[in-house]
């Protein structure tokens, strides 16, 4: 208890089990795309290794090399949403869904690598191309499409609601683009003989994933720090608080996410005496997070004196009207 009278509001926005069983529908509709999508990667990894090892195609070989990311991504994807589904414990009151933002930083990482040795090998390469099977190249780059395009298909879906899906449809988006190259390098190879070609698609195809994936790993370290979400500004938050009637200042303001889709906001509020924090208050709250921003997560704090150990940078001063 506060000083002053005090008020906490904990409004997760869903109604009992409602919200958990809506949450445990979309993660098995994910859980489904992702396993139908690793199947038909797993398969085609295989072919597509040997195509490029007996073709001797660096684009042939990057291109399975970002299969087998996709194929490691969408395993890990699957693992991270089996764990996620744990329930939480009195070690891990907010569960395991970071399991799932763990999962999408760690395939950043590693498709990032993979496109970093693709480019070296691609430059040492360019130098001294080898004599390249354009034919074999082309069927096998003609296959990965339409392995790529029906993964996507089953991934587009999830990818918008979570942050684990979008790393492994950015994989296979990545692989599409990487498949489209090798059967344009295919064909100029085939007409043309320039084997330094198939080396210079495979840097094409290094150059366009690096920043895609930079922007992955930038939004999974995000919120792997607790940090505002990218689609939420802060000041905003803060300025509708502050036009609640009746709220004098605010601190303690955080604005995170436990996972994707999950944003989470906690604030003390100091308000007027003369106010009721709980009827006049914390309605208008609920109300305006759910509406401006979208929060339908929220601990709220109403108290007639700020906390005592509030850091002087922590309070947000007296509301301006």
């Amino acid at each position: 208890m506060t000083r002053g009278h005090s008020h906490a509001a904990h409004d997760h926005g869903h109604g009992g089990a409602g919200g958990h069983a809506g949450h445990d529908h979309a993660a098995g509709a994910n859980e489904k795309s992702l396993k139908i999508a690793f199947g038909l990667t797993f398969v085609f990894l295989l072919v597509e290794l040997a195509g490029g090892i007996v073709a001797q195609s660096l684009a042939l070989l990057s291109d399975a090399a970002h299969m087998f990311t996709d194929t490691a991504a969408l395993a890990i994807a699957l693992l991270a949403i089996r764990i996620s589904k744990r329930p939480a414990d009195r070690k891990r009151t907010f569960g395991y869904h970071r399991f799932e933002i763990l999962a999408a930083a760690f395939n950043a990482m590693l498709l990032l690598l993979v496109a970093v040795y693709i480019l070296w090998e691609a430059w040492r390469r360019i130098k001294a191309p080898p004599e390249i099977q354009s034919n074999l190249m082309l069927v096998v780059a003609v296959v990965g499409l339409v392995v790529n395009l029906a993964s996507m298909r089953v991934l587009r879906s999830g990818q918008e609601k979570s942050l684990n899906v979008k790393g492994a449809y950015l994989e296979v988006w990545a692989d599409m683009i990487g498949s489209v190259g090798v059967i344009i390098g295919a064909g100029l190879i085939k007409f043309t003989g320039w084997a330094w070609i198939d080396s210079a698609v495979a840097i094409l195809i290094g150059l366009w994933v690096v920043p895609r994936t930079m922007t992955l790993l930038r939004s999974s370290i995000n919120i792997l720090l607790d940090g505002v979400p990218e689609d939420i500004e802060i000041a905003q938050v803060e300025a509708t608080l502050r036009a609640i009637p009746g709220v004098r200042s605010l601190h303690e303001l955080h604005v995170w996410s436990i996972t994707s889709g999950r944003t989470t906001l906690t604030v003390h509020l100091v308000i007027d005496p003369a106010k009721d924090g709980e009827k006049d208050v914390l309605p208008v709250v609920r109300e305006r997070m759910a509406q401006d921003f979208g929060l339908r997560h929220l601990t709220v704090q109403c108290e007639t004196v700020p906390c005592r150990n509030v850091d002087p940078p922590d309070h947000f001063g007296p509301a301006r009207r």
